[in-house]
């Protein structure tokens, strides 16, 4: 059966969405992330108008991750004070990523720099994960504890002025690290359009040294704010917010993401790592096949006789 969406103004088939819906919501809960690199193409694959994609994952994102921060508060791996800290850079981020994607567009060069940007990032921070999770693997298979440094231990970044206990994290560190990381991922999220917690979650276990079943909750309360500011600006400025489209994502991803936090809780760190870095090189990998395959229309445009 199918329904109509009336902002998208197509019809589409509801068991279809509801399934990516679930999909992308047991991702959000395994991982911590809000699935928006994930969701937002696949819509677009599916039909949707990009603007309308874009403003709606970000609805469902918030609803999504709304679930997976109460199923992780009732677990105690939430860590508010962390999320707090990063929540208030990454509001300031959001509208200097707005006016960064506003000159972008006025250049021209907006859909390129986002879908390189992508490529980029995702394709960096894929390869360090997987770097570790092999080398972790690795290391327990020998007898060793484990490569590099463990959760809770510090480095540099964390001997830098302001030092705050975040208690739920067994941390005292400078404040500047998670602030700056709030910054460059508010940033993100504005630029690219995601919640970003697919750049923040291996940079809060990497450079902040949290552990791994901390980060997953605290990343899902930074996406929360993020999305939801998103959903509120798109849906007031854009009109470009599909409630329908968004109800059906939102019931399946609520439901997914219940199943993720179990399923999640039971892989080991390193396990959740290397899982997540295959999907990160996935998602990679097909960006960059768009922008290197030869379209199926192909036209030049050329000036006419004086």
């Amino acid at each position: 059966m199918e329904i109509y969406l009336p902002i998208a103004q197509m019809s589409v088939h509801w068991l279809i969405i509801l399934s990516m819906g679930f999909v992308v919501g047991f991702l959000s809960g395994v991982f911590g992330v809000g699935g928006g690199f994930l969701l937002t193409p696949v819509l677009i694959f599916y039909g949707i108008p990009p603007g309308v994609a874009v403003a709606t994952t970000a609805s469902q994102i918030a609803g999504v991750t709304f679930s997976g921060v109460l199923t992780h508060w009732k677990r105690d791996s939430v860590d508010f004070k962390m999320g707090a800290v990063m929540i208030a850079s990454g509001l300031v981020g959001s509208a200097i990523g707005v006016w960064l994607f506003a000159v972008l567009r006025r250049m021209g060069q907006a859909e390129f720099a986002i879908s390189a940007s992508y490529v980029i990032l995702l394709g960096a921070v894929g390869a360090i994960m997987l770097n570790e999770s092999v080398r972790s693997f690795a290391a327990r298979r020998e007898g060793r504890s484990g490569y590099g440094k463990k959760p809770g231990q510090h480095h540099w970044l964390h001997g830098l002025p302001f030092k705050i206990r975040f208690r739920q994290s067994r941390l005292y560190i400078s404040a500047i690290p998670p602030l700056v990381l709030g910054l460059f991922v508010g940033i993100l999220s504005a630029v690219l359009g995601v919640g970003g917690a697919f750049v923040m979650v291996p940079a809060m276990i990497y450079l902040l040294r949290m552990p791994t079943n901390v980060v997953v909750g605290t990343s899902m309360l930074q996406v929360l704010f993020v999305s939801a500011s998103s959903t509120i600006l798109h849906a007031v400025d854009n009109f470009t917010v599909d409630v329908v489209l968004a109800l059906v994502l939102t019931i399946g991803g609520v439901f997914g993401v219940q199943y993720g936090v179990r399923a999640g809780a039971k892989l080991r760190g390193e396990e959740l790592r290397f899982l997540m870095a295959l999907l990160v090189l996935a998602v990679a990998a097909g960006l960059f096949y768009q922008l290197v395959v030869r379209p199926e229309d192909v036209y030049s445009l050329t000036a006419g006789a004086p």
